[in-house]
């Protein structure tokens, strides 16, 4: 290794230990507004863990319970989500509280540099005349995207509930695009499926393309941890399965704002039940064809960022119940249409994206509601599932015609 060489990556150790410094410093402004609210508003998600961690501890019912006034909230996952949640139990309200922060943050990492992998490689292995010089900005780009991503309000949400979304993301992202795991591909899609379910439209992506080894990896990992309850609290595992699972009011109001899978958008627009149903259940089937057809397309097309944010814009738009947070997809959604950052207009449309997942818009929609703007409030009340819709046309459609334009 030459000096000058020696002395650039030295000098990346400090780079990257400043670009921390940097992020910590941005993020703490949300940090610490979520993390001073009234006790009965803070990361209200992360209490429904970790009590029903405290459930098992105690051998009480865990769906029999819901957290105090005001949110009342059950707890809505699988079992072994609740047996995992059992560590959170055993810390101290404070200590889970910065344990699970913090974790938010390790996960957005690991997903911003698996979905910017493109652009980041390049300013890290550039060609050899230029290499050195690029991998000086890698820190500092990293740190950009990392904040960006932050204040999405899909991400945002990630703090101010304690939800789980993030690490689920990193979890299935990580088993897809990962180019030497250590792990045996596909047990992390498992677990994620075990854990939330909805992750289980991975195991439709690895079927259509025919990634038959992960996919028998996956499917075993998640009926392993699914059968674990059954052994260990196995009245709770029969409460989930057998009742609490077939009741979407668990979940809060279905018609609420905050849901926007194709279901609650159709919710909103107040038509008989039925009639919502059959149109549901064809929405469902012709959004999941075109959108796991596109996914199949770009795994073909060797582009698995691509892939991955598809399959996660159907995690949220097929779900039943989708909350804007679900929508943390976006952060691959922006890596797989930045790309490896040459094509301008990517760049372009990506911040258009970001900037729309910014602002608070399906929220502009209910104060339209308010003044009484009809059609126009339910549009833009359902801002962030149609925009999805959107995003799937984007990634299916237009993204391959640019892909060879730089």
């Amino acid at each position: 290794m030459t000096g000058g060489r020696a002395t650039t990556i030295r000098r990346q150790w400090w780079a990257w230990a400043i670009a921390a410094l940097v992020i910590a410093v941005a993020v703490a402004p949300l940090v610490q507004q979520w993390l001073t609210n009234p006790d009965d508003q803070r990361l209200v998600d992360l209490d429904v863990y970790r009590t029903g961690g405290q459930m098992i501890l105690d051998g009480r019912a865990v769906y029999e319970f819901a957290t105090p006034a005001p949110q009342l909230l059950p707890f809505t996952y699988p079992p072994v989500a609740a047996m995992l949640a059992v560590l959170l139990a055993k810390m101290s309200w404070e200590t889970a509280q910065w344990v699970w922060t913090a974790g938010v943050f390790v996960s957005l990492a690991v997903v911003v540099a698996y979905s910017f992998r493109g652009v980041l490689a390049a300013h890290q292995e550039g060609q050899a005349e230029h290499r050195d010089g690029l991998a000086r900005y890698a820190p500092w780009l990293f740190a950009f995207l990392m904040v960006a991503c932050t204040y999405l309000m899909p991400i945002r949400d990630q703090v101010r509930f304690g939800q789980v979304d993030i690490l689920l993301v990193a979890l299935c992202l990580a088993d897809c695009v990962a180019r030497r795991p250590w792990w045996p591909r596909g047990f992390l899609i498992g677990l994620a499926t075990a854990v939330k379910l909805t992750p289980g439209v991975f195991l439709i992506y690895l079927l259509v393309t025919r990634q038959w080894r992960t996919f028998f990896m996956a499917a075993f990992a998640a009926a392993l941890l699914t059968l674990l309850p059954f052994v260990v609290i196995p009245q709770d595992a029969a409460d989930f399965w057998f009742s609490a699972l077939f009741d979407p009011n668990r979940l809060g109001a279905n018609a609420a704002t905050t849901n926007q899978s194709i279901r609650g958008m159709l919710i909103r627009l107040y038509l008989p039940d039925a009639v919502t149903s059959v149109i549901w259940i064809a929405l469902v089937a012709v959004v999941g064809w075109y959108g796991f057809r596109g996914a199949r397309a770009a795994y073909q097309a060797k582009d698995p960022i691509t892939a991955v944010a598809l399959v996660g814009l159907m995690a949220v738009l097929l779900s039943p119940v989708a909350w804007i947070h679900h929508l943390a997809w976006v952060v691959v959604v922006l890596g797989a249409i930045v790309g490896d950052g040459r094509d301008p207009v990517r760049v372009r449309v990506a911040v258009g994206v970001w900037l729309y997942y910014v602002l608070p818009i399906p929220w502009w929609g209910v104060a339209l509601k308010v003044a009484g703007v009809p059609v126009l409030d339910k549009i833009v009340q359902d801002g962030y599932g149609l925009g999805a819709l959107g995003l799937v046309w984007l990634l299916v459609s237009w993204l391959p015609k640019r892909r060879d334009v730089v």
